[in-house]
């Protein structure tokens, strides 16, 4: 393959296959707290750090990072202790956070609007060595804590009162994930854009859930799918000069509509499999539901 003769396409497709890992890793957690939007979110509020950081001249993936992080904290905060109502204050957080990135990026003096456009919806040729260095620490780190703690972060994730009662440290662990969510956007900006990395953190998932409820194959299918679409959207961002995070994300949506399909036929093998393993005279409608929490229905 030619592309890979060129040390942009190199570190392009690193960071690619950095951002499919990563982006559903964090993803399986927001999808079952009911966040699937948290990225987005967060993706406003990163451009207030990329803004920053040509301002001061810092490394944009850096101060996006730093920033995104305290908003992500600032977002639960609020989720946790607001007197007011919630979805206003995070809509100031959100939009302030458009509106500071425009700001800052305008005042300075090595700023662009086109600038700020590749971080929006990603650029392979401005993917530098300090980006792709930036990226394989903030990826290392989200790999594990989704990883190392999937079972403390699935039970808060599913039930937050179940898992307080079991001793966990329901508060510490909320801030963890949200800070993840976070370190995972500004992975993922440089390839897909902030304001697209939300799809490529829930679509995945979507997908995967089409084939299985299992938490461990779903975490792992949902990966295969983000690395799987990052690189064809690389690739094919290449080769026909098409925008690479709108390449990525039309694709991954083309995995949730094909996964979709297969899973009809494959939902209706599984139900005549289960009436024939029922005894007769046994009607499938007296099987006691496995209760929530209990493991049964999950495996992690």
């Amino acid at each position: 393959m030619d592309l890979l003769n060129y040390a942009f396409m190199q570190r392009a497709l690193l960071a690619a296959v950095l951002v499919g890992i990563t982006a559903p890793a964090v993803g399986i957690y927001l999808v079952q707290r009911r966040q699937a939007l948290m990225g987005d979110g967060i993706g406003h509020v990163a451009m207030t750090g990329v803004g920053l950081g040509f301002l001061l001249s810092w490394s944009p993936v850096w101060m996006a990072t730093a920033v995104s992080v305290a908003g992500a904290v600032a977002m639960e905060l609020i989720r946790w202790y607001g007197k007011t109502r919630g979805d206003i204050a995070l809509a100031m957080l959100f939009y302030g956070g458009m509106a500071g990135g425009v700001m800052f990026i305008n005042l300075a003096p090595t700023g662009s609007n086109a600038n700020l456009t590749s971080y929006l919806f990603g650029s392979l040729s401005t993917v530098s060595e300090s980006d792709v260095t930036a990226i394989c620490l903030l990826a290392a780190f989200v790999v594990l804590v989704t990883v190392g703690l999937r079972r403390q972060l699935f039970a808060v994730s599913q039930d937050e009162e179940f898992a307080r009662v079991t001793g966990l440290p329901v508060r510490a662990l909320n801030l963890l994930t949200a800070v993840t969510a976070a370190v995972t956007v500004t992975v993922a900006m440089r390839v897909v854009g902030l304001l697209l990395v939300s799809a490529l953190m829930v679509v995945p998932v979507a997908a995967a859930q089409q084939l299985t409820r299992s938490f461990a194959a779903t975490f792992a299918i949902a990966v295969a799918i983000g690395v799987t679409v990052t690189i064809g959207g690389t690739v094919t961002s290449y080769y026909q000069d098409v925008p690479p995070g709108a390449t990525i994300v039309l694709l991954t949506i083309g995995a949730f509509i094909a996964l979709s399909v297969l899973a009809a036929p494959l939902a209706r093998r599984r139900a005549r499999a289960l009436a024939a393993t029922q005894p007769a005279g046994d009607p499938a409608e007296c099987t006691i539901p496995a209760t929530r929490g209990s493991g049964d229905e999950v495996g992690v």
